[in-house]
């Protein structure tokens, strides 16, 4: 495809499906071929979602990364109909024989018996309880998640056996499980962050297309905070010349909607993101293009993407660590992060048998 001549898809992030790195062959796309087939222009600029069947015997993915805060995560679905363009996720979807770029939003892989996987994982003898973090790749709470509920009946499935899990995600359908969550909160078993990048709806519509609005967001971390789940908030991804200067913000808003711990992360343009989110930034943002790439060169040791543990979340140099002691002066100023999380994997338990069923009573 000939990204400039591609007018953006409405309510996605891509614009592009760029080369799987993994295929030898690429076809590209002339408009000047079809333009008088309207039937296939408007299903290339106006493409529907697809929701695919996932194969994958075991949904409990381990880490081993010391820059992420769990060991083992779940993810019900790969791919993200939320279409945030800088996600680092995005990659992921190579390895299925997708493109990162629209594909990505729009050919969802859905995990159907990953409740039923899950149960198998923690109730094996060999299961180690630690905290389970969930959208640790893609958010478990993307739109597909109100009619398929998969995410839910995992959080059934935790709260059974009172394992831990916190929670990551950009939309307001968490609230739905207030009384999962709020049972496992009992325990200090379960807690969400909610991922706010910037506060400007304009800004937000063209990042995260499909995501909840910023005011939903803060309005879902009040809920979560009056209904007693602790509740967070992510500044992520911080991305320099664009939303840097919000975190002070952010962090106020949050802290006033109830929100008492706090995290970044610097955006990271691994692969196929790095051409992407260059794309996306000459269609809404020319004129500060250069200015954005340059910013985020100068954290990356010259270059859009760094994968090194230990920097690539927080990237390095005098930029790098002016916008951490922005983050860490804010977080101090709005009460953030007085007290560690406090979700911990201290209550598991396996649920007695009786007559061959699991019951929630001791």
């Amino acid at each position: 495809m000939n990204g400039p001549n591609i007018p953006a898809p409405r309510g996605r992030g891509a614009r592009l499906n760029p080369p799987n790195r993994f295929e030898v062959t690429h076809h590209e796309l002339e408009l000047e071929q079809v333009k008088e087939d309207d039937e296939y222009l408007d299903a290339l600029f106006r493409p529907h979602t697809e929701f695919l069947p996932d194969q994958s015997r075991s949904v409990v993915a381990k880490n081993d990364s010391p820059d992420v805060g769990f060991e083992v995560s779940l993810n019900p679905y790969r791919g993200c109909e939320h279409g945030c363009i800088y996600c680092y996720a995005r990659p992921t979807h190579e390895y299925l024989g997708f493109s990162a770029g629209l594909d990505f939003e729009t050919k969802i892989l859905v995990k159907h018996d990953a409740p039923e996987l899950l149960r198998k994982a923690i109730s094996s003898p060999g299961w180690r309880p630690r905290v389970l973090g969930l959208s640790g790749v893609t958010d478990a709470y993307q739109p597909v998640e109100r009619r398929l509920g998969l995410t839910r009946r995992c959080l059934g499935v935790l709260a059974e056996y009172r394992q831990a899990v916190s929670i990551i995600t950009k939309n307001r359908l968490v609230t739905r499980d207030l009384d999962l969550l709020g049972e496992l909160a009992q325990y200090q078993a379960a807690g969400v962050f909610v991922s706010i990048t910037s506060l400007d709806d304009e800004l937000i519509s063209r990042l995260e297309p499909r995501t909840t609005r910023p005011a939903g967001r803060l309005k879902t971390i009040a809920t979560l905070a009056a209904a007693g789940i602790p509740a967070g908030v992510m500044v992520a991804p911080v991305i320099p010349g664009l939303t840097e200067h919000e975190i002070p913000s952010i962090l106020e808003a949050a802290a006033q909607a109830g929100a008492r711990s706090a995290g970044y992360t610097l955006v990271r343009l691994p692969l196929a993101v790095s051409g992407l989110f260059q794309d996306w930034l000459e269609q809404h943002f020319p004129d500060r293009k250069e200015k954005v790439l340059d910013r985020i060169r100068g954290m990356r040791g010259g270059l859009l993407n760094d994968s090194r543990y230990g920097v690539r979340m927080s990237g390095e140099g005098n930029a790098a660590e002016m916008i951490g002691q922005i983050f860490r002066s804010a977080s101090r100023r709005a009460g953030m992060n007085v007290r560690p999380w406090p979700v911990n994997a201290g209550a598991f338990r396996r649920p007695r048998s009786r007559d061959g069923q699991l019951t929630l009573f001791d």
